[in-house]
């Protein structure tokens, strides 16, 4: 099946074109067209093995057996018929070019969406995580208030928790102008009747 990148007829002339610069065998072909397209596009060894062998039987290229490797060489005719077609592969050289950009633009877009459903996965992890720390941090609590150091180190985090929340409170309210001297006042009596009714409560 003739791949995309290529017109009707084109790929056969641009493997012609390739062994004019050298004889090559057919890994070698396919290498060769990878390198041309930058990596963006490799044909298969059933893209470019029954081109090399009709462009045998035309009598446009020889092949000869080195070892296990046969190699494929242009013709005198295959010479010929480049010669005649110049300005084809003119076209063609700069179909490829934009076949690359083509190709490379594709990649990008699916690197891109990659990276986008990437994030996605990983977003939805770390929320799992905090669920399940969430969770485990739950199921310690329950275990430590069974002892008395544990209830100890529960209340000594909500003691934290709530000095937090509140430190951020009085920021965001000094920095509106709005934390005034009888707030600060109201605060200590407050925080003292929340100590005497614990102890009292004891």
């Amino acid at each position: 099946m003739t791949p995309p990148v290529f017109a009707h007829g084109h790929l056969r002339l641009y493997l012609l074109s390739l062994l004019a610069e050298a004889p090559m065998h057919g890994y070698e072909v396919i290498l060769a067209l990878e390198e041309r397209f930058g990596g963006t596009y490799t044909p298969s060894a059933g893209t470019i093995y029954p081109r090399l062998a009709k462009l045998e039987e035309e009598g446009l290229v020889t092949k000869t057996v080195d070892g296990r490797k046969t190699v494929y060489e242009i013709a005198d005719a295959g010479r010929a018929e480049l010669a005649a077609r110049q300005h084809e592969l003119d076209e063609i050289e700069s179909d490829v070019t934009d076949s690359v950009r083509r190709l490379a633009d594709d990649v990008r877009h699916s690197v891109d969406q990659a990276m986008k459903s990437l994030r996605a996965d990983l977003a939805s992890a770390a929320r799992e995580a905090r669920n399940e720390a969430r969770q485990a941090g739950r199921t310690v609590r329950t275990d430590i208030r069974e002892t008395a150091s544990g209830r100890l180190r529960e209340a000594e985090i909500v003691i934290n928790d709530f000095r937090h929340q509140l430190r951020s409170d009085l920021r965001s309210m000094a920095a509106r102008d709005e934390l005034t001297t009888q707030t600060v006042d109201e605060l200590k009596t407050k925080l003292d009747e929340v100590r005497t009714g614990l102890f009292r409560m004891n």
